[in-house]
């Protein structure tokens, strides 16, 4: 939820400035707007500016506004969302009230008790707030409202208006005035106005009203009459009877600020203006219709009242007045004429809830101006106007369930909902700050009064409906209090101040949320705040004193209950020590002295200073404080929090020694560093400190613990730090000590012995220890050092110093490694390549390097030797050595990368390539190498010629490494040499890799075949090598491979004697018969083979050899008898039979063969397959002329033939019964089909919906009328005009005006599947005029004799295939025909994907409709 920002930060809107500038011509506001100061204003106006969010109120002028009389025009039809005018009033997409993209306040529990919501969770605002409300009973008045129901006779209260004085109405006409009181403590009883007689003649009061100075009450009855009381004598000043319509009851009556002018509301929706006029003594009452019911029942009105102080307001002389009907609500000004602000509809609501208006004057950009907070339902609308001139508006939104709304102030409002729970919202933020339940008031609705009971009940039934839940009467608001009216009783409820807030919380026991409430005070974050004023600094002190007396209270309530609880929680929470914060003298004096009575209280306050400390946000801490902080955490063995806290504090009022001991014994380095710099300015003895420890054993040769190695860490950047002229570990060191600090870490680096050094140490010991224990880094803070240092004399000394010292170090020794040699020269090349040096290094060292790095005799460390040589090149070393004798060495070495380093240098990339292919840990990367240099622009054509020719004299090396990379390589760089690098490679295996590569699309590297143009007797020669090295995979790769003669592929195959592969191209080149044959010849030798085989296993392999190679036959067979006549497809079939059949034959029925029952299998799976192509009586008739099947009953091959008379028998009965499906189909649709176009159009009026004006009026010859199935009627010019026709095949159809624009449909070409829904209506009669023709013959149809059908027919379509709900038995049977085909013979299949892409069966919506088809009425 967005809430209102300050003033500060909010540009005004153009809307905005130009209301001021024309209130400021208008009326003069110059001299007149300190008076609407809203520090003079109301004591409900904060202290500050509130400003409503720009965003939120930036809406467009109007240029031509509704008038009145066009709004009474309108049709208030329940079943259409009411229009605007002129859409541009709101800036708003639409008018559904909940598509709003705003913030929403919900309701704890609102809606029906039967039907109970809850929109959102909400925060417990008890916690957070405290009770902001005050709920009291007038005890006085509710005890004499029973009396005079029991005395007088004066019948239960229906109606209560407050203002200075308390008026209640009741059931028997009766009006009790409650005199003047203040504060509302003197509740006696003034006046009884009117009398039970009057009552039963006028009905229970029904409506109250007091008019600004408390002199005249308006009661308006239950009968419809209106009565006005003199206040101040109780004599009747006039009995109205006349002003409205008689048998209606009197819903409201309004006082305006004008005492001559009244606003009544009856229950039949009226507004009338009823103003009183004494002429001569004579009193008369003149009304006026202001809102007729029969336009638009309004059931709820609310003028706008102005406080004494705003009476010279510009806006008062307009009058407003808000009304809210069942559909919308309506602003208007009565003065000085009629004339409407702004329209707003309600959009979807619930047609019982009730509708709500309410006034308050709120100040925005230092104007004020009112705000109407209007809702029904469950959305809550602010309306901010900002010019009294025109008639912008500006909205807000909120959600919410609501039966009544009230202002308390201009800030907050309060809402009821349906269960009679009152919710405090607070405007700005649309946060709840309470809920209260009032269900013990039993509230007074006001029900019998809109249900109009009194005059027979004739009202409306939405009114009705709106009754059942209002209570507009019972709830009266009057100076910051709301009154509520029960049965029995009346109560008041009010804002509690900021003290009865907090004293109300401690009342309750709830100290932390009392001291929570008062910081949100102190703050300024509060909401609801009364009766703190003044400046802020007033207001803050005037708070913190109360919140002193909270927190010593909290104290000793703490301390009495610790001995019961045994640990006591003293400012734990985040808030108190942040509230503690601004009383930092009673928090270490008072406070504290009362909490160290109790040791477990002392420990916790001091745990929670904890975060406070961290942070730096407490300072000033007093040494006994910090004392037992630091006692207290190292008692507790939380020594990482002590340290922690040390560094954040100002430790020079301790005991420095006493620190320090402390923390080296508990091993808190950074501690005992922060205690030396910041409480000695000492900066060496730390150091010293450190290096004992790590020292030893370093220079033993001994491996650091973790202990060891975190304090040498620390060490490097203390070091660090220091000569940064950083402070460890935060801060920064005094300028004044930077360049003294400095100076003496460098002395103390350099020194050649320790202070108590033994007679075996060595020279140098600080700087020898840091560079065992890490050198790269200590170097790296030497880099940084140097980067700092000007250029001064000191300095220049200090870094050759420092050089020298670690070249004596390092060089003399044999104790460091390779790789700590190398950072040290890689750090001197550096320094040295810097164009600023000052640094001196004799060369003969650096070649000395070199030697120790490149030495042959040291094979250990290699790649570690390469890569310190490398960085110390890169780092600017390159210039310190010869560059021949280097590249000797690294040759000689097998430094490769040093080689390609150098290479690279003097543009000698050919030899490069030498330098990856020795290089076993870099060889795959040569062929990135290759292609970057031949590829990327920037060499030279020579340079480049080099390296080809280079890659060309290693291409066998290439291949032999990585196959794939060289074949993509030769593709890219080498395409027209291709045959050039086949003759380089010797080695068939090799050449088999190499064009496996480079043919083979699947072996996943990028080639295009096309620009390669590989001849095709390089692919022979791939299919060659492939018959040798993987026959098992030619087929599979004939499949993919393009470029290659069959002829001579044939004659391959057939040399290394591989069938399938000869089977394959003979198929492919269009020999069926000699394919065919090659199958068959490898069937039989394998069905011979089975056959003369002995006694084995039934799982011979050599049987599934048979059906592996029978069912390879089969497909052949299958694949190309679509494309061969009966005479070939017989060619075929039978020898493959023949075959099958063979072994049978062989074996004799007194012993039959081992797999006889296998062969028979086969035998009938042939049959099966074969019976698609081949005539059963073709089969039957060669079986039965064989000469072992023909003797004897046929036995052995009856079951072959009852199976193919089951598969005949079983596809007939299916035909049967899919052409009788269909059949039906077929006749139920053309019923369906004539029924829908015969049917007639019965339009709704007789009149078109554009120009409102009888179809028979207009005689254009060549007018149409155009009738929609919705029952709208047009003209066809009118639609025409509104452009609502569109070409669809050549064809003019039209859409619904109507239709179309009340659900908002765009372009009508954007959706043609609107066509099928009916606001693109296709079904339309078009008629002539001329023919005058009555309502009865509109279904008429205009005759047409293009042999297609008319749009009213292709709608009757559409409906029928939208009442069939799904695909045809058709369609479905078609689809599957498709794909049973496709799957079977899918080589042959013209479309390969179509089917299968467009199935009806992938569609997510497809559902198989099971039941027989609807029955529609004829």
């Amino acid at each position: 939820m967005e809430s209102e920002p300050d003033h500060e930060n909010v540009e005004q809107s153009l809307c905005a400035k130009t209301a001021e500038e024309e209130l400021n011509k208008s009326f003069n506001l110059e001299a007149s707007l300190s008076k609407f100061s809203y520090i003079d204003l109301d004591k409900e106006l904060e202290f500050k500016n509130d400003l409503i969010d720009d965003k939120e109120f930036d809406i467009p002028q109007v240029d031509t506004p509704p008038t009145l009389e066009s709004i009474l025009n309108e049709t208030d039809d329940e079943d259409e969302s009411f229009v605007l005018e002129d859409p541009t009033l709101l800036n708003i997409d639409t008018i559904d009230s909940h598509s709003y993209d705003t913030s929403s306040v919900a309701s704890s529990d609102s809606g029906d008790r039967t039907n109970l919501k809850r929109k959102k969770k909400l925060l417990d605002s008890f916690s957070l707030h405290g009770s902001v409300m005050r709920h009291s009973l007038l005890k006085g008045i509710s005890a004499q409202i029973v009396s005079a129901a029991d005395k007088v006779d004066a019948g239960l209260p229906t109606a209560i208006a407050v203002s200075s004085l308390i008026a209640v109405g009741t059931s028997h006409g009766l009006a009790l005035i409650f005199g003047k009181f203040s504060k509302y403590q003197n509740q006696a009883l003034r006046l009884c106005l009117g009398s039970t007689s009057v009552g039963g003649q006028y009905g229970a009061i029904s409506a109250l009203s007091i008019n600004n100075d408390c002199s005249r009450l308006l009661c308006g009855f239950a009968k419809g009459q209106v009565t006005m009381w003199d206040l101040a004598s109780g004599k009747l000043l006039r009995s109205i009877t006349d002003a409205h319509p008689p048998g209606t009851a009197i819903l409201h009556i309004k006082f305006t600020d004008d005492p001559t002018l009244a606003i009544c509301n009856d229950s039949g929706g009226s507004v009338f203006e009823l103003t009183f006029k004494r002429v001569m003594g004579v009193r008369t009452c003149e009304s006026r219709c202001l809102f007729s019911g029969s336009k638009g029942e309004v059931c709820c009105i609310e003028p706008l009242h102005s406080k004494p102080e705003l009476k010279d307001h510009p806006i008062t002389q307009f009058s407003l007045l808000a009304m809210a009907s069942l559909t919308k609500i309506l602003v208007i000004g009565l003065k000085p004429s009629l004339k409407v602000w702004m329209t707003f509809p309600y959009g979807r609501m619930d047609p019982s809830s009730v509708p709500l208006l309410a006034w308050h004057f709120v100040a925005v950009h230092n104007y004020v101006n009112p705000m109407l907070a209007f809702c029904r339902g469950d959305v809550v609308h602010f309306l901010f106007l900002l010019n009294p001139n025109d008639d912008a508006g500006v909205v807000s939104l909120l959600f919410c369930c609501v039966l009544e709304l009230q202002w308390i102030n201009s800030r907050t409002v309060v809402l009821l909902d349906s269960v009679e729970k009152l919710h405090v919202i607070d405007r700005q933020t649309q946060e709840e700050l309470e809920t209260v339940e009032i269900s013990e008031v039993q509230l007074v609705y006001n029900s019998s009064h809109f249900k109009s009971l009194a005059t027979g009940g004739n009202v409306s039934q939405a009114l009705a409906l709106v009754g059942e839940k209002a209570c507009y009467q019972s709830i009266s608001s009057y100076g910051g209090q709301i009154f509520y009216l029960g049965t029995k009783s009346v109560y008041v409820m009010m804002l509690r101040s900021w003290r009865e807030r907090v004293d109300h919380l401690l009342k309750q026991d709830c100290l932390t949320e009392a001291l929570a409430l008062a910081w949100s005070f102190h703050e300024g974050k509060a909401k609801a705040v009364v009766g703190l004023s003044g400046d802020v600094s007033k207001r803050k002190a005037i708070v913190a004193d109360r919140m002193v007396e909270i927190l010593f209270h909290y104290a000793d309530r703490a301390l009495k209950k610790c001995p019961d609880q045994g640990k006591i929680q003293v400012m734990e929470q985040h808030f108190q020590v942040r509230v503690c914060m601004c009383f930092q003298d009673l928090l270490f004096s008072q406070m504290y002295d009362k909490l160290s009575e109790n040791s477990v209280a002392k420990g916790v306050f001091l745990e929670c200073l904890e975060p406070y400390i961290l942070s730096d946000k407490l300072v000033g801490i007093t040494p006994q404080v910090m004392k037992d902080l630091i006692v207290h955490f190292q008692d507790k063995k939380l020594m990482e929090n002590v340290e922690a806290l040390i560094v954040h504090m100002d430790i020079t009022s301790l005991d420095i020694q006493q620190v320090v001991l402390m923390c080296w014994e508990n091993r808190l380095y950074d501690a005992m560093i922060y205690v030396y710099n910041r409480g000695m300015n000492e900066f060496i003895s730390p150091m010293e400190k450190l290096f004992r420890v790590i020292a030893p054993p370093l220079n033993a040769g001994k491996t650091l613990t973790d202990e060891q190695v975190v304090m040498g860490n620390k060490l490097l950047v203390y070091i660090s730090c220091c000569l940064a002229g950083r402070a460890y570990p935060l801060g920064d060191i005094p300028e004044d000590l930077v360049p003294l600090v400095k100076n003496q870490v460098f002395e103390f680096l350099i020194r050649l012995h320790s202070a108590e050094a033994s007679p075996e140490e060595e020279i140098y010991p600080y700087i020898r220890t840091l560079l065992h224990f890490d050198t790269r880094e200590f170097l790296n803070v030497l880099a940084l050092t140097f980067e700092d240092f000007k250029n001064d004399k000191q300095a220049v000394e200090y870094q050759q110093r420092i050089v020298d010292i670690l070249l004596k170090v390092m060089v003399e020794n044999s104790d460091f490694t390779p790789s700590q040699v190398g950072c040290l020269f890689t750090f001197l090349a550096r320094q040295l390549a810097k164009p600023d040096n000052t640094l001196f290094v004799n060369r003969t060292l650096f070649d000395q390097v070199l030697e120790f790095l490149c030495s042959p005799d040291d094979d250990s460390r290699h790649s570690e030797r390469q890569q310190v040589l490398l960085e110390l090149l890169q780092a600017g070393g390159i210039v310190q050595f010869e560059e021949s004798r280097l590249i000797r060495m690294a040759e000689k070495a097998e430094f490769y990368q040093i080689c390609e380093f150098m290479y690279e240098r003097e543009h000698q990339y050919d030899k490069i390539i030498d330098c990856y292919l020795h290089d076993p840990l870099r060889e795959e990367e040569v062929f990135n190498y290759i292609h970057n240099i031949l590829s990327i622009p920037g060499h030279s054509a020579e340079e480049k010629q080099s390296v080809w020719q280079k890659a060309m004299d290693h291409i066998e090396e290439l291949v032999a490494l990585k196959p794939c990379k060289a074949a993509e390589l030769v593709a890219t760089h080498f395409s027209g040499h291709i045959e050039t690098v086949i003759k380089k490679l010797q080695n068939q295996v090799l050449l088999f890799k190499f064009l496996r590569s480079l043919l083979d699309p699947r072996e996943g590297i990028h080639i295009n075949q096309e620009l390669l143009q590989i001849s095709p007797c390089i692919t022979e020669q791939f299919i060659e090598l492939l018959c040798q090295f993987s026959p098992n995979q030619v087929i599979e790769t004939l499949q993919v491979l393009e470029c290659y003669r069959l002829e001579e592929t044939i004659q391959i195959s057939q040399k290394y004697q591989l069938h399938e592969v000869t089977a394959y191209l003979l198929e492919k080149k269009g020999d069926i018969h000699g394919a065919f044959l090659i199958m068959l010849e490898r069937l039989q030798s394998k069905l011979q083979e089975l056959t003369h085989q002995g006694e084995n296993t039934k799982e011979d392999p050599s049987l599934k050899d048979v059906e592996d190679t029978m069912v390879e036959t089969i497909a052949l067979c299958q694949r190309n008898s679509h494309n061969l006549n009966q005479q070939q497809r017989e060619a075929l079939w039978f020898p493959l039979l023949e075959a099958m059949m063979a072994p049978q034959k062989l074996s004799s029925s007194a012993v039959p063969h081992l797999h006889s029952e296998a062969l028979k299998s086969l035998t009938m799976q042939v049959l099966n397959s074969m019976a698609a192509f081949i005539a059963l009586p073709s089969i039957l008739q060669r079986i039965l002329q064989d000469p072992v099947y023909g003797k004897g009953k046929l036995g052995e091959i009856q079951g072959l033939i009852l199976g193919m008379l089951d598969t005949f028998n079983y596809e007939q009965t299916l035909l049967e019964t899919t052409t009788s499906l269909l059949n039906q189909d077929l006749h139920w649709s053309l019923c369906n089909l004539r029924a829908s176009v015969t049917r007639g159009l019965n339009p709704k009026q007789d009149y078109c919906s554009i120009c409102l004006q009888q179809y028979k009026r207009r005689q254009e010859m060549a007018d149409e009328i155009i009738v929609f199935s919705c029952g709208h009627l047009y003209h066809s010019f009118c639609l025409q005009s509104k452009e609502c026709t569109m070409e669809i095949e050549g064809q003019t159809r039209w859409t619904c005006y109507k239709c179309s624009s009340s659900n908002k449909v765009g372009k009508l070409s954007e959706n043609s599947s609107e066509i099928k829904k009916g606001r693109i209506t296709p079904s339309q009669v078009k008629m002539s005029p001329s023919y005058h023709q009555s309502k009865g013959d509109l279904t008429g149809k205009k005759a047409t004799s293009e042999p297609v059908l008319d749009p009213q027919q292709i709608q009757a379509f559409d409906q029928l295939c939208h009442l069939y709900r799904g695909s045809s038995r058709l369609a479905l049977l078609t689809e599957l025909s498709q794909n049973r085909s496709s799957e079977s013979y899918r080589p042959f299949s013209g479309s390969q994907g179509g089917p299968a892409f467009n199935s009806i069966f992938q569609n997510e919506n497809f559902q198989l409709q099971l039941i027989p088809p609807p029955v529609t009425e004829d």
